[in-house]
C-alpha cells in the first residue's frame, strides 16, 4: 500500500506525547497543531507536522490527499457496549412514554429477559450479520476501536453463542474489538429462586469454556438491588481473574451499594456507569487507578439523573466516555452525541470530552499504545471533519453530523 500524505489540515487535535491516562486539570489538554500535515504508511501514523514544514520529497513520494481545511481527530474509542443482540425494543420505549415502570415491563416479559429471549432463539450467522452492519454503521461516525459484552444469553449455549460471535468480529473487523463476559448480567427467571445455581453455572460451566476457547478478554457483572450483590460480584469476579480475565463492572447506576470500593479492591480496569456517586465513592475512586466510564446516553435515554462528571473529575478521578449501545437503555451508538451530551449534561469542556472519549476510553480496553491519539506508530484510524469555525463546534452543532470522512488502517470507509 503507498504512504498517504494528508495534507492543509486546519487542526491535527489530539497530539498527545505520552499514552498515560488524562485526569483531573490533564483532561483539559488536549494538544493540537494549527495547519498541519500527517503521513499514513502501513495503516499507521508514520510523522506530522505543519505545512511550512513538510519535506518537499513527501509530496513526490505519497499519495496526497488535500483535505481542505478539515478538522482531524483520533477516532472514537467506544469501551462500553452491548453490539451483539437479536431485535429492538421499540414497544419498551412506548411503555416507558406511558408511564410504565422499569419492574412493570420486566413483568410483561421485557428488559434485559426480552433481549434474552431472542439471542437464545436466533442464530449465531444471523447474529453475526447483524452486528457486523452495526458496526461498520458505527466506524463510519468515527467509531475506531470497540468493546462488546455478552449478557443477553443468560445460558451456557447462549452465552458461549454470543461470544463466538464476538471472536468472530474480532477476527474480520478493521478494528480493535474487545470481548467481556457479562453472564451476571441479571437471573434468569429459572434460576429467580436459586441464584447461586446460576452463579455456580457461570463458575463452573462457562468460564472454563470461555478460557479454553479464549472467548473473552474481560469479565463484567451487573451489580445494583435484584440483580447482583457486591458480594456476589467479587465471587465472580475472582472466578473470572483465575482464568486471566480483567474486571470491567456495571455499578452505581441506581444505587451506591459499595460497588465503587469493590472494584477498586478487585483491580478493575473500569467502573462503569457511576449515576449515583456519593462524595465517598467520589473519593475513592479518585485516589485509585480504576477508569470511571461515564455512559450519558443511557441516561438520557431513561430520563435518570446524569453522571456527576464534574466531581469526578475536579477530585482527580480518570473518566472515559462510551455509547453503552443496547437495545434496551441506550440505542445508538453515535460517539459523536456522546461528546455532544457530555458537553451540554455533564458540563464537561469539549477537550475533556475529547480525550475521554479517545485516549482514556482506548485506556479503558488496554488499547492506549495502540490507538487513541495522533502519535507516530499508531493505528491511522483517524476521523476527518467537514471545515469547522472550532473545535468547540463539534458539540456545539449536536445535530449535525460532521464527519465527512473516516480512516481505518490508513484507508478511507
Amino acid at each position: 500500500m503507498p504512504q498517504t500524505l494528508l495534507i492543509n489540515i486546519a487542526l491535527l487535535a489530539g497530539t498527545h506525547s505520552s499514552n498515560a491516562v488524562l485526569r483531573g486539570a490533564e483532561l483539559q489538554q488536549l494538544p493540537a497543531i494549527f495547519d498541519a500535515w500527517l503521513l499514513v504508511k502501513g495503516g499507521c501514523i508514520e510523522d506530522f507536522g505543519k505545512m511550512n514544514q513538510l519535506p518537499e520529497a513527501l509530496k513526490t513520494q505519497s499519495v496526497c490527499v488535500d483535505v481542505n481545511g478539515a478538522t482531524i481527530l483520533p477516532c472514537w474509542c467506544d469501551s462500553h457496549t452491548h453490539l451483539v443482540f437479536a431485535g429492538s425494543r421499540e414497544t419498551e420505549f412506548v411503555d416507558k412514554i406511558k408511564g410504565l415502570s422499569y419492574a412493570a415491563i420486566a413483568a410483561k416479559g421485557g428488559g434485559i429477559l426480552n433481549s434474552a429471549q431472542k439471542i437464545q432463539a436466533a442464530k449465531e450467522e444471523d447474529l453475526l450479520e447483524a452486528a457486523l452492519q452495526r458496526l461498520q454503521e458505527l466506524m463510519r461516525l468515527g467509531t475506531g476501536a470497540i468493546e462488546i459484552k455478552s449478557g443477553y444469553g443468560l445460558t451456557v449455549d447462549a452465552e458461549l453463542k454470543m461470544l463466538r460471535v464476538i471472536k468472530e468480529l474480532k477476527r474480520i473487523a478493521p478494528i480493535p474489538v474487545k470481548a467481556t463476559f457479562l453472564g451476571a448480567h441479571t437471573y434468569p427467571l429459572v434460576y429467580k429462586q436459586n441464584p447461586d445455581g446460576y452463579i455456580n453455572s457461570i463458575i463452573k460451566e462457562m468460564l472454563p469454556v470461555i478460557a479454553k476457547e479464549q472467548l473473552a478478554d474481560y469479565i463484567d457483572v451487573f451489580c445494583e438491588e435484584s440483580f447482583f450483590s457486591v458480594a456476589e460480584m467479587k465471587r465472580i469476579v475472582e472466578a473470572g481473574k483465575e482464568y486471566g480475565l480483567k474486571p470491567k463492572l456495571h455499578i452505581n447506576q441506581l444505587n451506591s451499594l459499595g460497588g465503587v470500593q469493590a472494584a477498586v479492591e478487585l483491580g478493575a480496569l473500569s467502573a462503569d456507569h457511576l449515576e449515583t456517586m456519593t462524595d465517598a465513592d467520589i473519593q475513592t475512586l479518585s485516589a485509585s487507578d480504576v477508569i470511571g466510564t461515564l455512559l450519558p446516553t443511557a441516561a438520557f435515554f431513561l430520563r435518570m439523573l446524569y453522571q456527576p462528571a464534574r466531581a469526578l473529575i475536579d477530585a482527580g478521578a480518570a473518566i472515559a466516555l462510551a455509547s453503552d449501545f443496547n437495545p434496551g437503555s441506550s440505542p445508538s451508538g453515535n460517539m459523536n452525541f456522546v461528546v455532544a451530551l457530555s458537553c451540554i449534561q455533564l458540563k464537561m469542556l469539549p477537550e475533556e470530552a475529547i480525550n475521554a472519549a479517545t485516549l482514556n476510553g482506548a485506556a479503558a480496553m488496554d488499547l492506549q499504545d495502540v490507538t487513541g491519539t495522533i502519535s507516530i506508530g499508531k493505528k491511522a484510524n483517524l476521523i476527518i471533519t467537514r471545515p469547522l469555525p472550532s473545535l468547540a463546534y463539534l458539540p456545539y452543532c449536536f445535530s449535525s453530523n460532521l464527519v465527512d470522512r473516516v480512516m481505518i488502517n490508513g484507508a478511507f470507509l
